[in-house]
């Protein structure tokens, strides 16, 4: 499946291909201005962003698994040194 960026990246080339010696040229330039303009309004990040904060989110999540299970341990040691006394 193509990702956003290679469908209008595959646009933005076949518009100038076909517009390369047209007066339509100001048409690209302002369909690209327009473009722009509405990707900025939107929230969006890029790929590399995205995969960044999958990572931290990855590690994130290992380290909170390995905190659970130390918690475990740490009561389950109490709980048998309760029951002792």
């Amino acid at each position: 499946m193509k990702q956003p960026n290679d469908v209008f990246n595959d646009l933005q080339a076949r518009f100038s291909e076909m517009l390369k010696n047209s007066p339509a040229k100001d048409v690209e330039r302002n369909v690209k201005a327009m473009l722009s303009q509405g990707f900025s309004k939107l929230d969006l990040v890029t790929r590399e962003e995205f995969d960044t904060q999958a990572q931290v989110l990855a590690r994130t999540r290992l380290r909170l698994e390995e905190l659970e299970r130390r918690v475990a341990e740490l009561e389950q040691k109490l709980s048998a040194r309760a029951d002792s006394v």
